[in-house]
C-alpha cells in the first residue's frame, strides 16, 4: 500500500512514540522497583516485577507476529496499544504484588505488540529501500530510553510516587494513539485463515519454561527448579519441531529458516542480544568498582555506547537507503565492536575514565551500525505473509540472547568477584558506597578484583561479536529494491534490480 510522504511521517512519528513509550517503561520501571516493593512489603520478591513483564513480552513475539499476519497488523498495534494503556492504570493502582505482577504480564504483552507490529507496519507500507531509514528513527527509542529512563524513573518517584512510573503511559500512549488512527491505514491480513493454536501453546511454554531456567540458575534455592524448567524447555522444543513439520499454518514457519538471508539475520539478531545487553546491565558496575567511581560517574560510560549507536544507527540507516546496499554494515560494525571489547579486555587497571569511554563509544558505533538494518533486510527476504513471523522471530531471537547472555555473565561475575576478593569482604553485601568507603588499599584490591574477572568477559563478548562478524561475511549480497512489497520477496539481485532511485 502506497501512502503520501506526509502521511509516512506522520505515521513514523506516531510508531516512534509507542515504540519509546515500551522501551521507556522498562527502564523508568527498574530504577523504582526497591521503592515499589517496599511498598507493597515484598522486597524478596521483586524481581518478578520485571521478569513477569519480560516474559510476556518475551514468548508472545510469536504468536503476535503470526496474528498481525493474519487478521492484520494495524489490529494488532490498537488492541496492543489498548492492552498496554489499561495494564498501565491498573499497575499504578495496585494494592499488592500479585496485583502488579498480574498488570506487569498484561504490560508486557502490550509492549511486545507495540513494538513487532510498528516493525511490521513500516515494512507493509513502504519499499524495502525507504525501511532502513525508517527502521531506523525507530530504532532509536531503545538507546534513547536507555539514558533518559534511569533518570526519569528516579524523579518521578521522588516527587510524584512511583504509581505516576505507570499512570505517565496514558496521556502520552493516547496520544500517539490518535496519531496512529490517523495516519495508520487498514492493513489487510488473511495471509493463513487458519491459526496454528497447538504450535502456539506448545512454543509459548517451551519458551516460558526456558526463560525460568534461565533466571532461576543463578539461585542456588531455585537451580533445581531451574534444571526441571531446562528439561520441559528441551522437551517442548523438540515438540515444536514435529508440530510445526505438519502444520497447515506453522507459527515459526520452517521455509524461513531455509533462506541464508533469514539465517543470517537471525544469527546477527542473536549477537546483538547476547552482547549489547550484557554490556548495558553491567559495565555501569565495572565502573563504579574498578575506576572507583560514584553511581552517576559511571552512566557515562553507557552514555558513551549509546551515542555512539545513536549516531550510527541513524547514519547508516541513511546511507543504506540511499544506496540499497547493506552487507558492508554488519561486517564492519561486528568487527569494530570485537575489537573494541578486545581493546577493554586489555586495558590496565587505573586508567583515566575518558579511555573506557572512547573505546566503549566505538563498540556502540559498531552495534548500532547493523542493529535495525537486520530488520529491514530479514523483512525484503520474506513474502509479505510471512512479515510478523519473520519479524517476530527476529525479535525473538534477540531476546533470548539477551535473557541468556546476562544470565551467563552475571553467574561469571558473581562466582569470579566473590572468589577474587581479599578476605573479610563479602561480595554479597559489597556495594560501591562501601567499597569507596574503605582504605585506599582495600579499595585498590576491590578494583583488581573487578579488573581481574570483567577482562575475561570482555574478551568473550568481543569473541561474540568476533563470531557475528563471520556470520555477516556469509551474509549474502545484495541490494534492497526500491518496489513496493508484494506476495513474493522484494530483496532483488543487482542484475534483476529496477535502476529508478526512490525520492520518497
Amino acid at each position: 500500500m502506497t501512502l503520501s510522504p506526509a502521511r509516512v511521517r506522520i505515521l513514523v512519528v506516531a510508531l516512534l512514540a509507542v515504540s519509546f513509550l515500551g522501551a521507556l517503561d522498562h527502564t523508568v520501571v527498574s530504577t523504582s522497583l526497591a521503592t515499589i516493593a517496599g511498598d507493597l512489603g515484598a522486597l524478596e520478591h521483586m524481581s518478578w516485577i520485571m521478569v513477569g513483564y519480560t516474559l510476556a513480552a518475551t514468548v508472545m513475539l510469536p504468536v503476535l507476529g503470526k496474528l498481525g499476519d493474519v487478521v492484520g497488523p494495524r489490529r494488532v498495534f490498537v488492541v496492543s496499544l489498548g492492552l498496554f494503556l489499561v495494564a498501565s492504570l491498573a499497575c499504578g493502582f495496585a494494592p499488592d504484588l500479585g496485583w502488579l505482577i498480574a498488570a506487569r504480564v498484561i504490560q508486557g504483552l502490550g509492549s511486545a505488540g507495540l513494538q513487532l507490529m510498528s516493525q511490521t507496519i513500516i515494512a507493509r507500507v513502504t519499499s524495502p529501500r525507504q525501511r532502513p531509514r525508517y527502521m531506523a528513527i525507530i530504532g532509536t527509542a531503545f538507546p534513547v530510553a536507555i539514558v533518559v529512563g534511569p533518570v526519569v524513573g528516579g524523579l518521578i518517584t521522588d516527587f510524584w510516587g512511583w504509581s505516576w512510573v505507570f499512570w505517565i503511559n496514558v496521556p502520552l500512549g493516547l496520544a500517539a494513539l490518535a496519531l496512529a488512527l490517523v495516519a495508520l491505514p487498514r492493513l489487510p491480513g488473511g495471509a493463513h485463515p487458519r491459526f496454528d493454536v497447538p504450535g502456539s501453546l506448545v512454543f509459548t511454554g517451551a519458551l516460558v519454561a526456558l526463560v525460568l531456567a534461565v533466571t532461576w540458575i543463578g539461585d542456588d534455592a531455585l537451580r533445581p527448579a531451574a534444571l526441571g524448567c531446562a528439561a520441559v524447555a528441551v522437551i517442548g522444543i523438540l515438540a515444536l519441531v514435529v508440530i510445526e513439520r505438519r502444520a497447515a499454518a506453522p507459527i515459526l514457519p520452517p521455509r524461513l529458516f531455509r533462506n541464508p538471508t533469514v539465517l543470517a539475520c537471525l544469527g546477527l539478531s542473536l549477537i546483538i542480544g547476547t552482547g549489547l545487553f550484557a554490556i548495558v546491565a553491567y559495565v555501569p558496575t565495572y565502573v563504579q568498582m574498578a575506576y572507583r567511581t560514584s553511581a552517576t560517574v559511571s552512566g557515562l560510560v553507557p552514555i558513551a555506547t549509546v551515542l555512539g549507536m545513536l549516531v550510527s544507527n541513524l547514519l547508516t540507516g541513511w546511507l543504506v537507503s540511499r544506496s540499497g546496499r547493506y552487507r558492508l554494515y554488519p561486517v564492519l560494525g561486528t568487527g569494530m565492536a570485537a575489537a573494541g571489547l578486545a581493546t577493554m579486555a586489555a586495558l590496565p587497571a587505573g586508567m583515566p575514565l575518558w579511555v573506557p569511554m572512547a573505546v566503549m563509544a566505538v563498540v556502540g558505533v559498531g552495534t548500532g551500525s547493523f542493529m535495525n538494518i537486520i530488520f529491514a533486510v530479514v523483512q525484503s527476504a520474506a513474502s509479505r505473509e510471512d512479515l510478523g513471523a519473520v519479524t517476530a522471530t527476529t525479535n525473538l531471537v534477540r531476546q533470548i540472547g539477551s535473557a541468556v547472555g546476562t544470565a551467563v555473565i552475571g553467574g561469571i561475575v558473581g562466582f569470579g568477584v566473590a572468589a577474587a576478593l581479599p578476605a573479610g569482604l563479602d561480595a554479597a553485601t559489597l556495594a560501591p558506597a562501601a567499597a569507596r568507603a574503605a582504605t585506599p588499599a582495600v579499595q585498590g584490591e576491590i578494583a583488581v578484583a573487578y579488573h581481574d574477572v570483567f577482562a575475561p568477559v570482555f574478551l568473550g563478548l568481543a569473541a561474540v561479536y568476533a563470531f557475528g562478524f563471520v556470520i555477516a561475511l556469509l551474509l549474502p549480497a545484495g541490494r534492497l529494491s526500491d518496489e513496493m512489497p508484494a506476495s513474493a520477496p522484494v530483496s532483488t539481485p543487482d542484475s534483476v534490480r529496477p535502476r529508478r532511485r526512490e525520492h520518497v
